[in-house]
């Protein structure tokens, strides 16, 4: 693995220890060319200090240091080296750009901070800083390397600040820089950020866990060396040349992990991890074939990087085998020349060495990239630029099919809408449903691995401010939002005109034959001021336009609607996301947002709660029945697109929710008692409890309990998996 280690600058010369790094792939011109940065660099600095009382020249030579380790080119280590002296000693761009060319100075400016701007908090100075940044990486990738390098310093040296700067810099490090260097593909830098950010953010659990791994290697050191042995032995045997190394997993890692699955540091099985370094790609797939005939591979968690590269260039195979003791062990293979891309990411395509381009990273990089200038180009403010940045910055991908073969790689959790705007900006416009996997289903139905894929469009159709809740990427919700806002209300009110009569039509009725008495009836209820905001409303997707029909249609006419459900069945083909409705829910109003004045009831095999992703069908006698989206009993019901109802929980549902949770226990006197005891605990509130014994050794309980939402249904598992008796928790359904 590549080590960026800390380069402590000598007191006679600073520039030394950068000397040394950079005479290892640089010509002595080179060398010089980076001399004369540092000597105008330390000119500028020379009466400045550090808050650590060193002087300032320390800090961007130790910057230089960690981009020389990279192997970087002349003109990034001289913009390293005077990074500062644009912002800080007011060197202008002009005397830079004489000495030292256009090119460096365009990465010196693209580092600097916004000094002379005046914002009104810290949140938007920093976020205008981030957009800033991100213009000028579209010019030149190196300026994030530069700013990665700087933040890694700065993060090294952080002991000297009061501990609530050292929090709130950790934080943003966690938050920004830590994924921008994932995104990138630069692993060595992202780890030590990661690492140092966990430090400082959560001193007391850093050294917990780290003593813990440190206890957990000792105890498991002889299992570790013996799989290695026989790995690097087999390896021998069938004359593969590989190198075989192994590591331990990082602290922040694990801490992930445990807050992931909600487990305990006993539980966590899988902290060494082997990783083997072979000639070429064919090997690769021989040595994953070796090692499986070794150790047994562990179902499902096997993944080839290798035919489906991540976003960020990376590549390699990774599996899972059951060690010899039991304990599961990761195994990454790949190539000398995968290994540099996986280490180095982006920066690997400026590496002197062999003349090696890596165009797949920079490409996949720069193409990032440029979605973020598309989302500055959709307007906003630059908090709204931070928050589609943050959301960009997913490190868990999904990889998906177009209905042509072509592979997306989309965030963990993105829905149909999401995949429809990573195709193109106008299918995301236009759609209306998806198919998955040849079914059809909503545009909010969460996408997973493999799928295919297909978005059906209608010239009519247009995106709906309820879609603004479910996107997970930021281009959908840059996309979204830049309709929202420039769609014109004349525009608006003449498309929520239209759809209010087709869904008049659809009920025996017209627009034409509306009164305005009839519009003033309905005003209070849609929380508007007149007939032009109504359809204002209905046009931009905030009320359904079948809800406000059945709403204006007399109420002498209501007992012909509810004997033609097939009729309703064909209207709801225009239905729209839309304002908060009230149902009822466990004998309480229940408000769920799409469903005003219509009869709606929560179905009884799924038990959705607010939190679950829901779908809305409409049957026979029974009005719209909301059930959970991974509900299996609406399989069939997905292919019939005239039935469903695009249906959300309102955010201020206050109600409780009947929910079905089995309980796996060890048996034993009292154990009902315990149990029941930490659902109270977590404040939920049991209806009924069964009980199945299993065996002799454990006891199966099913409670009814009610939660007010998933939340609160997590805290009640929680509680549950405190007590050491139980061995499973689950929520059934169905």
């Amino acid at each position: 693995m590549l080590q960026l280690s800390p380069v402590t600058p000598a007191l006679d010369d600073p520039c030394a220890p950068l000397r040394l790094l950079l005479q290892r792939y640089l010509s002595p011109e080179d060398v010089q060319k980076v001399r004369d940065a540092y000597e105008l660099a330390a000119l500028a600095h020379r009466e400045q200090r550090r808050r650590s009382g060193e002087p300032y020249i320390h800090h961007p030579v130790a910057v230089a240091c960690i981009l020389a380790e990279l192997q970087l080119d002349v003109a990034t280590i001289q913009a390293a080296l005077l990074h500062d002296v644009i912002e800080d000693c007011g060197i202008s761009k002009d005397e830079l750009t004489e000495r030292f060319g256009a090119e460096v100075t365009e990465m010196v400016d693209g580092v600097s901070k916004l000094g002379q701007v005046r914002f009104e908090t810290r949140e938007e100075a920093q976020a205008e800083n981030f957009r800033k940044m991100f213009l000028a990486m579209s010019r030149d990738i190196r300026v994030v390397l530069i700013k990665l390098a700087d933040r890694l310093h700065n993060m090294r040296t952080m002991g000297v600040m009061a501990a609530d700067k050292r929090r709130r810099i950790s934080r943003e490090t966690l938050d920004i820089y830590a994924p921008i260097a994932q995104r990138l593909g630069i692993h060595a830098i992202r780890i030590e950020l990661e690492e140092l950010a966990f430090s400082h953010l959560y001193p007391k659990r850093w050294h917990a866990l780290n003593q813990a791994i440190k206890a957990a290697r000792g105890n498991r050191k002889e299992g570790v060396q013996k799989i290695g042995q026989l790995i690097a032995e087999r390896l021998r045997q069938e004359a593969i040349h590989a190198q075989v190394s192994g590591r331990e997993k990082h602290v922040y890692s694990i801490y992930r992990k445990m807050q992931r699955k909600g487990l305990p540091f006993s539980a966590i099985h899988d902290l060494h991890a082997f990783r083997i370094i072979v000639d070429d790609v064919d090997t690769c797939y021989r040595v994953l074939g070796i090692v499986h005939s070794l150790f047994r591979p562990i179902p499902g968690r096997f993944k080839d990087y290798i035919a489906i590269p991540k976003s960020n260039g990376y590549q390699s195979l990774h599996t899972i085998l059951l060690g010899p003791f039991g304990h599961p062990v990761e195994i990454q293979i790949r190539t000398e020349d995968m290994h540099r891309v996986a280490e180095a990411g982006v920066a690997a395509h400026w590496l002197y060495k062999s003349g090696i381009q890596r165009a797949h990273a920079e490409a996949q990089a720069r193409a990032w990239i440029q979605r973020l200038l598309e989302l500055q180009a959709q307007g906003g403010d630059s908090q709204e630029f931070l928050e589609s940045l943050k959301m960009d910055l997913f490190p868990d991908e999904v990889y998906v099919f177009t209905p042509k073969g072509k592979i997306l790689g989309l965030p963990r959790g993105a829905t149909a809408i999401d995949f429809a705007y990573a195709v193109h900006s106008d299918i995301g416009n236009r759609a209306v449903a998806a198919k998955i996997n040849e079914i059809y289903v909503p545009l909010r139905s969460i996408i997973d691995n493999g799928d295919k894929v297909e978005i059906i469009t209608a010239e009519s159709a247009h995106p709906q401010a309820g879609w603004l809740e479910v996107v997970v990427t930021a281009k959908a919700r840059a996309n979204i939002r830049s309709y929202l806002k420039t769609i014109q209300r004349g525009d608006a009110e003449q498309l929520g005109a239209s759809l209010l009569d087709k869904a008049l039509r659809s009920l025996g009725t017209s627009l034409e034959a509306l009164t305005e008495e009839d519009f003033q009836r309905v005003y209070p209820t849609f929380q508007v001021a007149d007939r032009s905001a109504l359809l204002v409303s209905i046009g931009i997707g905030q009320v359904i336009p079948l809800v406000v029909a059945q709403k204006l249609v007399p109420e002498e006419e209501r007992g012909r609607l509810a004997q033609t459900a097939r009729r309703l069945g064909q209207a709801v083909s225009s239905l729209l996301p839309g304002r908060p409705g009230r149902e009822t829910g466990h004998n309480q109003p229940l408000l769920i947002r799409g469903t005003e004045g219509m009869p709606v009831t929560l179905a009884r095999c799924c038990r959705p709660i607010p939190g679950d992703p829901i779908l809305g069908f409409i049957t026979a006698g029974k009005g719209i029945v909301v059930h959970t989206h991974d509900c299996h009993n609406i399989r069939e019901w997905r292919k019939r697109r005239d039935r469903w109802v695009d249906v959300q929980w309102d955010p201020e549902v206050h109600a409780e929710f009947p929910v079905l949770v089995r309980v796996v226990a060890e048996s034993g006197r009292g154990v009902l008692a315990r149990v029941a005891t930490h659902i109270a605990q977590a404040d939920a509130n049991i209806d009924h409890v069964d009980i199945e014994p299993q065996d002799g050794l454990y006891t199966g309980i099913t409670f009814t309990i009610t939660v007010r939402d998933r939340d609160h249904l997590a805290q009640v598992v929680r509680n549950l998996r405190s007590l050491p008796s139980v061995s499973r928790v689950q929520r059934v359904k169905g």
